[in-house]
């Protein structure tokens, strides 16, 4: 039968058994050393104290996140500064403001006694911060005036709204920091949230704060109602009748058969106005341009219930004898 040869890489079970009592050995010598550390005063560190600021919250309230720490370099038993370096049950030092709104930071040279007092059995050395800043409001109650947000619809085309907009209620309250509703100027925008109108609106739309308001500003008011009435603009187009001002005996047109047409805009409620109305191309030789002897059509009257008044041709060429 064939020799069985032991591994000369395995250990034997003696010198395994002792190797575990060396690793036990420096494992008790090492928490022994630390253990005695830790006992010694001499030791200073760096660490973030919790700290806890407060303010009567139904005066005022934070814009932006208060500080949850600070900064300090503390000196102590070696446990203690293991526990606040690692925070375990640390308390956190209270900041109590009477007027927050009154200044955004407090200046830690004025915390020291107290904060060294509450970081007892430790030392303060220092606080590593100048300042302990934040952004705290009075909250302010105003009244603001709804309006339309142009940009949260459209109208079909060649509809026009008729003033006024009419918003019920009136006016919207608004609770929430001052800096916040005061940036309002005074109006709230509407989303009206529709496109291609076509006929008079009249819409209850459920209030939120647009996208630049935080969470923090209240609306009294869960909906206002919008009305409006519209009108929509006709096309039309008439010819026009020319008549020449100021034209010398030697001028004349180029094209004296010319037909010159106008398009426009009519408000629907004012089109049979129109029906009775006569248009005219004015051509007035002295507002002519002399550089390349062109005289521009001038419509009249132009009435305010038509937009987009356009004759065709608008320039005509003048021609010298």
């Amino acid at each position: 039968m064939p020799e069985n040869k032991k591994s000369p890489k395995r250990i034997s079970a003696k010198k395994l058994s002792n190797l575990k009592v060396v690793v036990l050995c420096i494992a008790a010598a090492t928490t022994f050393w630390i253990l005695n550390a830790l006992n010694k005063d001499d030791y200073t560190t760096v660490v973030n104290f919790p700290v806890e600021i407060s303010y009567d919250q139904s005066e005022f309230v934070a814009v932006t996140s208060l500080p949850k720490s600070l900064e300090v370099e503390i000196s102590g038993n070696g446990w203690d500064l293991l526990r606040k370096y690692f925070n375990f049950n640390n308390t956190p030092y209270p900041i109590e403001l009477s007027n927050p709104a009154r200044t955004n930071y407090i200046l830690t040279a004025d915390l020291k006694r107290s904060l060294g007092e509450f970081l007892s059995p430790t030392q303060l050395v220092s606080v590593l911060r100048d300042t302990l800043k934040f952004d705290i409001n009075k909250i302010k109650t105003i009244k603001v005036k709804p309006t339309l947000d142009s940009t949260s619809y459209s109208m079909a085309k060649n509809f026009r709204i008729i003033d006024p907009i009419t918003f019920t209620p009136s006016s919207i309250t608004l609770s929430g920091p001052s800096s916040l509703v005061d940036s309002l100027a005074g109006s709230f925008p509407i989303s009206l949230d529709e496109n291609r109108i076509n006929k008079s609106v009249n819409k209850e739309i459920t209030l939120k704060n647009t996208k630049n308001l935080s969470d923090l500003v209240q609306i009294e008011q869960e909906n206002v109602r919008v009305t409006f009435d519209v009108v929509e603009f006709l096309e039309g187009n008439k010819r026009l009748k020319i008549k020449k001002i100021n034209f010398p005996n030697s001028v004349s047109l180029e094209n004296e058969e010319v037909v010159i047409m106008i398009s426009y805009l009519v408000d629907e409620r004012r089109s049979p106005e129109l029906k009775d109305m006569e248009f005219e191309a004015v051509l007035d030789y002295y507002k002519r341009n002399k550089e390349d002897s062109t005289i521009t059509v001038q419509v009249k009257p132009t009435p305010a219930f038509l937009e987009q008044i356009m004759p065709q041709p608008a320039i005509l060429k003048l021609k010298y004898e």
